[in-house]
């Protein structure tokens, strides 16, 4: 069994052994008895060689944005049970025709970005596409033949072109974001977490999809310059160019450096060794190298210091050339601001105005403020009126309550007199010699009742309505 069918059973579900059957078998027809079906295998295998691109298990190389077809890709699938995958042909062409891969020479050589899609109808595509629904075509790739060529996986390129420029997320100054060519691959490399370095056709996909298609670098032979947040035409200046070149010095300078110093610790071993060995010549020589790779080392060193210093003032002169560009822009747009405004006159005319009109309100609040006293005043007596009106109703109700009490008490005084002339003394009814009222505590009470029509009472000194009551 082959490397790359065991990753893929390992690694992909839809390759478990249920599906393999289908996966291998010539599966084309479907397209017109089951598409669901034929369309599931096609995403399957689509999805297999893209992950196992970018695991690096195709043979044929190292890359990871495209992929190899031909012989060897169908012997690196090929298993004792099945053998080798009969419909890998249609797997190609369908890819290609959905805009999932597309022929290297093609990606690199077009002038349009990959996402422009033209919908000119071109009419003998159209009657092909018609026959071949039909059945009176065959589509090409109902061909045995697999094609062969080296083609771009876009959903590859899409992920390595996001985590590089993730990387680059958080590098705002201008130097930060220019690149000697041999340091973008570096930086490539580790944004995709490569143990090898990224091979020459990956570059170049990689740069041409990031200018043409993302429109976040401008490159040539020498220098990769990203887009920052203030770039509006993104090109290569001649600065940008002495900026790349320095950095490129720095970072070869960097590699000297190391070199250098792991020479001189491997020389100073030596002669210890030599020494402990009683190797008089040896240890000579090897001091001797160890002394002459010391000067290099100094040397070096102290280049490197210099550049990098002239490096930080390079860095800061950028910084200062876009806090210049940006006080211009803002110069601008305060210009921009004071003709809207129409200058000074125009501002102390509108203070004026302003001021004028907050007089104009304070002086009506003022007015409107005395109105409001005077209405109070006239609510004031209208409610003296009302409330002298609710004193006089309360005053009768009261009066009225005070003689209904006293009828009251006269009506039973009256209703014990009468039964005391009709039993006599000793009868039982209550009397007022028996339970005198507890309220009146006098030997001797004179009441006068008169009653009229009007339920009103009074006093009155006729001698037959006079009741005389003993203690």
């Amino acid at each position: 069994m082959a490397d790359l069918f065991t990753y893929l059973q390992r690694n992909e579900e839809q390759f478990r052994k249920a599906r393999v059957a289908s996966l291998y078998s010539d599966f084309r027809l479907l397209r017109i008895t089951n598409p669901d079906g034929y369309a599931a295998n096609i995403a399957a295998w689509e999805t297999a060689l893209a992950h196992a691109v970018e695991a690096g298990r195709v043979p044929g190389g190292h890359d990871i944005l495209s992929l190899g077809t031909g012989p060897e890709l169908l012997r690196a699938l090929e298993t004792k049970e099945w053998g080798r995958p009969l419909a890998l042909g249609a797997v190609i062409d369908e890819a290609i025709a959905q805009g999932h891969m597309v022929p290297l020479e093609t990606f690199l050589r077009s002038p349009k970005s990959i996402y422009e899609r033209s919908w000119t109808i071109n009419p003998f595509s159209l009657l092909s596409w018609g026959l071949q629904q039909l059945g009176l075509a065959k589509a090409r790739s109902e061909h045995d033949s697999l094609r062969v060529g080296q083609f771009v996986i876009i959903r590859n390129l899409e992920a390595a072109s996001r985590n590089v420029l993730d990387s680059l997320e958080s590098r705002e100054r201008r130097a930060d974001r220019i690149f000697p060519l041999k340091m973008f691959r570096k930086l490539a490399t580790e944004s995709l977490g490569l143990a090898t370095g990224l091979t020459n056709r990956d570059l170049s996909i990689l740069l041409v999809h990031l200018s043409r298609d993302k429109k976040q670098i401008a490159y040539n032979a020498q220098v990769v310059k990203f887009r920052s947040a203030r770039d509006e035409n993104l090109s290569i200046s001649t600065i940008d160019t002495s900026i790349a070149s320095l950095k490129s010095l720095i970072m070869d300078l960097n590699l000297q450096v190391d070199s250098l110093s792991t020479k001189v610790d491997d020389f100073s071993g030596k002669a210890r060794i030599a020494v402990a060995q009683k190797n008089r010549v040896s240890a000579l020589s090897n001091l001797r190298s160890r002394r002459l790779h010391e000067g290099l080392l100094e040397s070096r060193s102290a280049t490197l210091s210099q550049l990098e210093d002239l490096y930080v003032k390079i860095e800061e002169a950028a910084d200062q050339v876009e806090t210049v560009r940006v006080m211009q822009e803002s110069s601008k747009a305060l210009r921009g601001i004071y003709a809207e405004l129409g200058g000074l006159d125009t501002v102390e005319d509108v203070i004026e105005g302003l001021r004028n009109e907050m007089i104009k309100v304070d002086e009506i609040n003022s007015i409107i403020g005395q109105a409001e006293q005077n209405s109070t005043l006239m609510d004031e007596d209208a409610i003296d009126d009302e409330l002298v009106t609710l004193e006089k109703e309360q005053s009768v109700r009261f009066e009225q309550q005070e003689a209904l009490k006293v009828k009251e008490r006269l009506e039973a005084i009256r209703t014990s007199t009468s039964s005391e002339r009709l039993y006599g003394p000793d009868h039982d009814t209550l009397s007022l010699r028996e339970k005198p009222d507890r309220e009146t505590q006098r030997p001797e009470l004179e009441v006068n009742l008169e009653v009229s029509d009007e339920s009103t009472v009074g006093l009155d000194k006729t001698p037959h309505n006079q009741i005389r009551v003993a203690e």
